[in-house]
Formats: structure tokens, sequence, C-alpha cells
């Protein structure tokens, strides 16, 4: 996300960096091109406006042009302007209320409703067990949560949230033929009071377009329901469609936050950006992939931080706490500190890796993650490397994994043709774990401290970026 916004900003302020005074030309320059920048990210120009007005008297100020390192004040005052347009702080959902507490989902079908539905329930009903600290809040409580899909009108659309409760272990309200949504939203309610549950999740019925039939239904189903959340469902996808349905829907209904879906395959990031200036309702929650998982809090200041990248070093730790269990780390370091790491060790951090987003989702997060990835690309390293390298470890028997020194010529090209790979990806794979094992043990053997000194005058290995 914010690929190409970020790369555009990169160049802006490098060359800010770049300079030793600045002048108000210069600042004026500068913020011409943040300006196309952003437009061209597809934030909203209205919003634009204000974010350039709020930033020019601050970066043009006497603290600025006589600072040692203007351009890197500008750069704060623009990190700090950006934060304020996301939202400030992180929104949290509100739950204190008796329960059943009601959180109503509405949105345009396809948005994302009913799987969002299913990944808040699974992350609520889960309470802080696994989860990273991010989800502190109304996460950090266990709950005992209900589901029911309003939407009558979709095909299908009532059994695939039974079935996403099935797979998230989230009880849903049982099917009846026919019903309509308010006789189901009744029975819904009826249900979650009589059973004891903590949340009740109401999944409503969508529209390719925004039309007065489906807001008078979402306007009487929260009428009834009186939920303490009403969260729009945007697709972060369709740019600023998603900011004018957002505005929709809050001129009609009183919503209290927004969940920005696919914003993982949003290279641009306008409808984030603009979402909380155009309808004045936070962004709460943000799904990053498919998973029941891949569901996060929406941090400003983290967000902004990787749009100029700096990275979001605070998420990536807490996304590794969240993927890597304790237990398996501390054996791993045990065997690590004896010299011991076979290929079983490999594969567990290969899938680790992807399961924290890949290779491309931790650049992402790093400081400097243009550059980072520019690097990856040229070292022509990509995501299906790992899913490749994972294949080739699945290929070898259990007494080759344990001592990949056996792995000879003919064991080589059995595991090749067996993992559908060319050898020279084996010998590669091979290389690699050998590289790795002899790092650890230098590390063993000179302490930590050591190890660091002596990094100084190594160069990295073959086929990383240099």
């Amino acid at each position: 996300m914010f690929e190409g916004l970020s790369k555009r900003l990169g160049d802006v302020f490098d060359k800010l960096r770049g300079r030793g005074a600045l002048s108000e030309a210069d600042v004026d320059a500068a913020l011409r091109e943040v300006r196309t920048a952003l437009l061209e990210a597809d934030v909203a120009l209205p919003v634009v406006r204000q974010f350039i007005d709020g930033v020019r008297p601050k970066a043009i100020g006497a603290d600025v042009i006589r600072s040692v390192t203007p351009g890197q004040m500008v750069v704060k005052i623009v990190n700090d302007h950006l934060v304020e347009m996301l939202g400030g702080t992180v929104a949290d959902l509100d739950l204190n209320a008796i329960p059943p507490v009601v959180i109503l989902m509405v949105g345009l079908q396809g948005s994302g409703k009913t799987t969002s539905s299913a990944k808040i329930g699974y992350r609520l009903s889960q309470g802080p067990q696994g989860m990273a600290a991010e989800f502190g809040g109304s996460f950090s409580v266990k709950r005992k949560v209900m589901m029911a899909s309003l939407d009558t009108r979709r095909p299908a659309a009532q059994q695939q949230l039974k079935i996403l409760g099935e797979q998230t272990g989230v009880p849903t309200l049982p099917i009846v033929p026919l019903e309509m949504p308010l006789a189901i939203t009744r029975r819904a309610l009826e249900t979650a009071r009589r059973e004891g549950f903590d949340v009740l999740i109401l999944d409503t019925a969508g529209r390719l377009s925004i039309d007065e039939e489906l807001m008078k239904e979402v306007a009487d189903i929260s009428a009834l329901s009186k939920p303490q959340e009403t969260l729009l469902v945007a697709d972060a996808m369709t740019g600023q469609d998603a900011v004018n349905v957002a505005k929709a829907f809050n001129d009609r209904l009183t919503v209290t936050g927004i969940v920005l879906t696919r914003v993982d395959g949003d290279a641009r990031g306008g409808a984030a950006l603009s979402m909380r200036a155009v309808t004045g309702r936070p962004v709460k929650l943000i799904g990053v992939g498919e998973k029941f998982d891949a569901l996060e809090p929406f941090h400003p200041d983290r967000i902004a931080s990787r749009i100029l990248g700096m990275g979001d070093i605070v998420s990536l730790v807490e996304r590794a706490a969240e993927t890597i269990e304790k237990e398996d780390a501390e054996k791993l370091a045990a065997k690590v500190r004896k010299g011991q790491f076979d290929m079983d060790d490999l594969l567990s951090q290969l899938r680790q890796l992807r399961k924290m987003g890949g290779l491309s989702g931790l650049m992402g997060m790093l400081p400097g993650a243009m550059q980072a990835k520019a690097a990856m690309s040229k070292a022509k390293i990509d995501e299906g490397q790992l899913k490749r390298q994972e294949a080739v470890i699945l290929a070898m028997t259990p007494k080759e994994r344990r001592n990949p020194d056996i792995i000879h010529a003919s064991r080589k090209k059995r595991i090749a043709k067996g993992s559908g790979v060319q050898v020279q990806d084996v010998n590669k794979l091979l290389k690699q774990h050998a590289d790795m094992l002899k790092m650890m043990k230098r590390v063993n053997k000179l302490g930590e401290k050591g190890f660091m000194r002596s990094l100084g005058g190594m160069t990295p290995p073959p086929g990383f970026p240099r």
C-alpha cells in the first residue's frame, strides 16, 4: 500500500535534504510536487488543498529556514500533518454497553462486509490469546460473539456467513427460509439476550450502488437494533468511490467508524488518506489479507511513517510477536547455540516469514522501504521464491532434512523433480542453509558483540543485494 505515493514523496524530500539552506521558493516547489503526488494517489482535492494550506505556513516559517537541517524539519511537519489527516490517534471499537452489544455492518455489495464481520467476530472471540499487543482495548477481552446475516437478497449470502462462522468457531443465527431482515433482527436480538452473548454482529445486505431502498432498510434495522457501533465497510481498491460511498452512508446513518478492506492491494492509498477528512469518521480497522487474522487497527502515526519511507518497526515487531510461538523460538535458540540448524528449522523460518506477510510485506515496514524493494527487484528475489524453497525442503526425506550434507547429485535430481524446480534451485537453497549455519557458528564463537564488530569487514553472501 502507498508504494507510488511513498516513492514520489521520497524523491521530493531527498531533494530537500540534499540542500543546505531552504528558500521559500524551494519549499513552494516541493509542496507543488507533494500536491501532485497526493492527487495522483487519488486523494480528494479538498483534502489535498486543506493539507497543503496547513503545511505551507509552518514549512516556510523561521524555525525551518534557520534550522541546521531544514529538509528534515519540512519532513517532520509533513509527517505531523499526515498523522492529523489520517485521524491522529487509534480509534478503538466502543463496546462499553449492556450486552448484547450490537455491531451493525453496512456497505455496498462486494465491499467485504461478510468477510469483515467474520474477521471481527473471530478477533473478539479470541481475546488476547495469540494476538499482538496492538490489539488492545476492545480486543483485549475474550467475548462471546454471535453473527447474524440479514442479507435475504444475495443468493447464498446467509449460507456464506454460516460457513465463515464454522471456520472461525463463531456461532451464527440459524437460518429460517423466507424470513425478512427486520424479523431476523428481532430473532437475533432475542437469541443473543437469551443465550448470554456479549456481542451481536449484524451483517446487512448491500447493493451494487446506493439507492433509497437500501438506505431505508438499513435505517429501519438500525432503529430496531440500536447498535453501539455502525461500521461502514469500504473497498480501498475503489479509491474515491469508497470515500463517496462513505459520505453517502454517513449522511443517512450514524456511522461510528470505517473498516477499509483490500488495503494490501491498494498501491495508491487515496481512500485511506481521504476517508477521515471527508466523512469526519475514523478508520478503525483495515483488512490486510484474506485470512481471518488479517485484520489490523488503523494506526495513523505508523501509516504516515510508512508513507514517508521511515518504516513501521513497531508493527513489524508486533506482527512477529503474533506469528512466532515463544516455545518454538526458545527451542530454535537452544539449537543455534549448539551450532545446530537443519532443513526442518529452515522450513519453519520460511513459513513464519510467509505468515508475517512475505518479503514485500516486511520490506514495506522497514525504513527505506522503497530502496529495499528496489534492491529485491534488482537481485531478482520474488515472493514465489519462498514457496519454491518450501517445496524443495518438502521433497527431501526426513534423513536428508536432518543431514543436508548427504544430498549429492542423484539426490538433488530427485528433489528437483519432486518439487518442480531446477537442480540449481536446490543448490541455491543448500548454499543458503550452509551460509546461515556458518554465520550462526561464527556468532557462537565470537559472541554477539564480537560478531557485530566483525561485520564491518564482511561482504554479503552471493545473491544478496550489495
